[in-house]
C-alpha cells in the first residue's frame, strides 16, 4: 500500500480514497461529454441532453467537496459558480415540462 500511497502523492490511506473521489467526481464530469457527443451524433444537430445537466452537477458536487477538501480556493470558486449555473439549467428545464403539462 506504501507504493500506492506514493505514486498518488498522498501520505495517508484517508488522503488516498479522498483522491479517488476526487478522480471519480472527474470521471463523472467527463462522461458529460461523452453523452452529449453522443446525442448530437445521433441528432445530427448540436443538442444538450438532460443527462448532461445531472452528469455535470453531480460531478461538480464531488469535485467541490474534494476542492474544500484540499483547501484550494481557486478550485473551490470555479466549482461552486458551475454548480449554481448547473442547477438552474435543471430548474428551467422542469419549470419548462412542468408548464408544459
Amino acid at each position: 500500500m506504501t507504493e500506492v500511497l506514493a505514486w498518488f502523492h498522498v501520505d495517508s490511506v484517508a488522503e488516498f480514497w479522498w483522491v479517488i473521489l476526487g478522480l471519480s467526481g472527474q470521471l463523472l464530469f467527463t462522461a458529460r461529454f461523452l453523452v452529449q457527443w453522443i446525442a448530437s451524433e445521433r441528432a445530427r444537430q448540436s443538442v444538450v441532453p438532460v443527462a448532461f445537466w445531472y452528469l455535470s452537477i453531480g460531478g461538480g458536487l464531488i469535485l467541490f467537496g474534494y476542492a474544500i477538501y484540499r483547501r484550494d480556493p481557486v478550485f473551490i470558486l470555479g466549482q461552486s459558480m458551475g454548480i449554481v449555473i448547473y442547477a438552474r439549467n435543471l430548474w428551467l428545464i422542469h419549470a419548462g415540462r412542468a408548464a408544459d403539462g
